[in-house]
Formats: structure tokens, C-alpha cells, sequence
């Protein structure tokens, strides 16, 4: 009989504690506070969380998972998350949802800015539309590896910091977001979002890894050519595309700023070229988001959910 009631005591004491952390306020922050279509948003909670989602009226527009940060340095650790607003998102009042498998932590506000995209008229030959137009199982193996390599959220935080942009040179012949519009000869045409940038380089100019990271993908591909795609966090890829040569092996950890190869005009490209390009959880993500702020700042992140100064 008093085991019997020593465990019902336990029994409620779990149960009071489970109420009073679920009571917890939940410490968290966004960088930045007001992002635009395409910019990633950095997340960072104080407490066990499970997934974000982006709504715009309602509607589940993106979705990301957290992961992770272990205390180091005498630091706390948190859980983050990166989730990209979609370049075809509209501006405006938007919430971020995060989510514990409990259900609901808190709803967040944000505000979309406003961005505009440039417009762009690609005229193909009829090499180029083959490869654009091609349909054959070779293609569709490559898109679904691809898909499945970026649709992969690991566990390892490889790089942390600012991205380095991939060549010396400032020279871009194409942006991120542009809408195109793809000609062909028999006079149809098709549309696209860019993906990424493109730098305008010589056959041949080094290109060099944008951060430190896993490499997932190191091959030819009919549409991208000799490409490359690097992990460097939970859902956080860079992919080199149209290379001239590849100077690395899949599965190997590489530094920043370690040499990938030489730029080209392998696959679907009109003349010689670095296509450089971001994913976050499947997401097109602007790389100079990346080039401008640190993926994962920690002591920032740290500093606004446990208002500590570092």
C-alpha cells in the first residue's frame, strides 16, 4: 500500500514538473527581424524545439527543422533553425510557427519586406534546348539524387561564419531571383526562377569551397555540367555548377576556401561561367545573405535569448 502511494506522488510530481516547464516562457530570436523574399532567417529558442514554418495568410509557405547547438566555451546551448522566406513570396504581415513535438511554442510576426526582381530573355540554340528540353531516365536519376541529397537534414554544424564568395571576380552576368524567360528556336519558350548568381569568369579561373563542409555531390550532370554541392549545417548546402574540372571527392570534410576545381561551360551554358548557389532545406536561398552575415552566429544568438553579453 505505501509503495503504491509513494509512486502515485511521483507520478503527480512529473506531472506538475511537465506543467510548469510547459509553462516556461519561451526565449527566442529571429535575424534578421524583417527578412526579404529569398533571405534566410536564423532561429534561435531556449527551449526543446522541433520544426518552423512560415505562414502567409494561413498558408504553410516553408518549413524547416531545428537542431541542436551544443554549450561550449562556457556558452549555453540552444536550438536553431534556418528556414529561407521563398523568392515568390508576397510582402507583407507573415508568422513564423514554432513548433515542439508537445505542439505550439509561440507564433512570431514578422513583416516581409519588399524586393523586386530583375527580368531576363535567354535565346537557346538547339543544342542548349535539347539539354533544357532533355527527358531521358539519366536526367531524372540525377534531378531525384539531387532532391534527395538537399532534402537531407544532417546533424553535423560544419561552418558557422560568413560565406566566401567562390572567384576573385565581382563580374556577374546573371542574379539571384531573376525571372527568366528561356527562348527556343521553333519560337516557344518556358520560364524559370535563377537560382542562384552567376559569375562571369574565364574557363578556367580556381574556384574556391564558399565554407566548411561535407562533399555530397562531386560529378557530371547533363543540366548543371561538372557540379559540386557541399553540406555545411543541418539543411544548409552550396552547389558550384557548369566546371570546367573537379578537384574533390565526394565524402570528403573540406576547409573554406579549399579549391574545388576550375570554372567552365559544362551543361546547359550559353558561355563560360560559375553558377554559385545556396539551398536551406530545399529552399533557393540568396547567397549574399550568407556573404554578408554569419549562418550561425552563436554569441548573437546566445546574447538575445539568455540577455547575456558576450
Amino acid at each position: 500500500m505505501i509503495k503504491i502511494k509513494n509512486t502515485c506522488i511521483l507520478i503527480c510530481l512529473g506531472f506538475i514538473f511537465t506543467a510548469l516547464a510547459a509553462a516556461q516562457p519561451v526565449s527566442y530570436t529571429l535575424i534578421p527581424e524583417s527578412p526579404r523574399p529569398g533571405e534566410p532567417v536564423t532561429i534561435g529558442v531556449s527551449v526543446a524545439a522541433n520544426q518552423a514554418v512560415l505562414l502567409v495568410n494561413g498558408n504553410r509557405l516553408a518549413r524547416t527543422n531545428f537542431f541542436p547547438v551544443p554549450a561550449a566555451d562556457g556558452k549555453p546551448g540552444f536550438m536553431a533553425a534556418i528556414l529561407t522566406i521563398p523568392s515568390t513570396a508576397r510582402t507583407g504581415t507573415a508568422a513564423i510557427r514554432l513548433e515542439s513535438e508537445r505542439g505550439l511554442l509561440v507564433e512570431i510576426p514578422v513583416i516581409i519586406a519588399n524586393r523586386e526582381f530583375a527580368s531576363d530573355v535567354i535565346h537557346l540554340n538547339q543544342a542548349l534546348t535539347d539539354i533544357r528540353t532533355d527527358s531521358s531516365t539519366q536526367r531524372t536519376t540525377e534531378a531525384d539524387r539531387l532532391w534527395a541529397i538537399l532534402s537531407t537534414t544532417g546533424t553535423e554544424i560544419y561552418h558557422t561564419g560568413n560565406f566566401l564568395l567562390p572567384v576573385l571576380s565581382v563580374r556577374r552576368t546573371s542574379f539571384f531571383g531573376d525571372r527568366r524567360v528561356f527562348q527556343y528556336p521553333n519560337g516557344n519558350r518556358d520560364t524559370s526562377i535563377h537560382a542562384g548568381v552567376d559569375f562571369g569568369v574565364p574557363t578556367g579561373t580556381q574556384v574556391i569551397a564558399s565554407g566548411a563542409g561535407k562533399v555530397v555531390l562531386a560529378g557530371m550532370r547533363i543540366v548543371t555540367g561538372n557540379s559540386i554541392v557541399i553540406e555545411h549545417a543541418p539543411g544548409v548546402y552550396s552547389l558550384y555548377y557548369h566546371m570546367d574540372r573537379i578537384d574533390v571527392r565526394e565524402n570528403t570534410i573540406i576547409n573554406a576556401g579549399a579549391s574545388l576545381g576550375t570554372s567552365g561551360a559544362t551543361g546547359l551554358a550559353t558561355g563560360p561561367h560559375l553558377h554559385w548557389e545556396i539551398r536551406v532545406n530545399t529552399e533557393n536561398t540568396d547567397p549574399d545573405a550568407f556573404i554578408a552575415r554569419p549562418i550561425l552566429d552563436k554569441d548573437l544568438i546566445i546574447s538575445k535569448i539568455y540577455n547575456v553579453g558576450y
